[in-house]
């Protein structure tokens, strides 16, 4: 199959149309770590994908000018934490502000070398296998060399702008997060 090309004529829609756009994709949410000697950094990502069962391989998309991306790429490898239901305050928190201050008063541990948080739905190690720059973003491919989940924890889902439960019943199935849950 031959790939298509773009219409000349065919403009890409403004930033803030291509933002509304991705809002309306639910997503789960992680922070991703890594370590600048022996201070923690993190990020939020929403761009989090698994790539292959076997090899065990998953992608994440950091900005290219993330603290937290020169440290995988100096070190090797980088921690995956799936935030709680409980933790949606933590997707905000790792998202802006001082990235020098993103771990105050958060409970993490280290595992391989990196931070992990506790708490967590999920969390892994991985290896760094390639990166892949694109636009203003950088793919990193990871190859998991530790991981653990508790199926007992929820995990936080990002939709239109704000965390959400993942049992919830509101619009689409959703409901905001800290919404009672529906009786049983």
């Amino acid at each position: 199959m031959t790939p298509r090309s773009s219409s000349p004529e065919v403009d890409a829609p403004p930033a803030d149309r291509f933002r509304d756009l991705m809002a309306g994709w639910p997503t789960g949410v992680a922070v991703v770590t890594g370590a600048d000697g022996a201070r923690p950094l993190g990020c939020t990502v929403t761009a989090l994908a698994s790539v292959s069962a076997d090899p065990p391989l998953l992608l994440v998309s950091l900005a290219a000018h993330s603290r937290t991306l020169a440290a995988a790429e100096r070190a090797g490898r980088f921690g995956l934490c799936v935030l709680s239901a409980a933790q949606r305050h933590l997707a905000r928190a790792f998202a802006a502000g001082d990235p020098t201050a993103r771990f105050a008063g958060v409970p993490y541990r280290w595992t391989l070398g990196v931070p992990l948080l506790h708490g967590t739905a999920a969390g892994a190690v991985c290896v760094v296998r390639e990166t892949i720059a694109v636009a203003d973003h950088v793919l990193v491919l990871g190859s998991p060399r530790w991981h653990a989940g508790d199926p007992d924890i929820e995990p936080v889902i990002w939709y239109r702008r704000a965390p959400h439960a993942l049992s919830g019943q509101g619009p689409g199935g959703f409901s905001p997060v800290g919404s009672p849950r529906p009786s049983t």
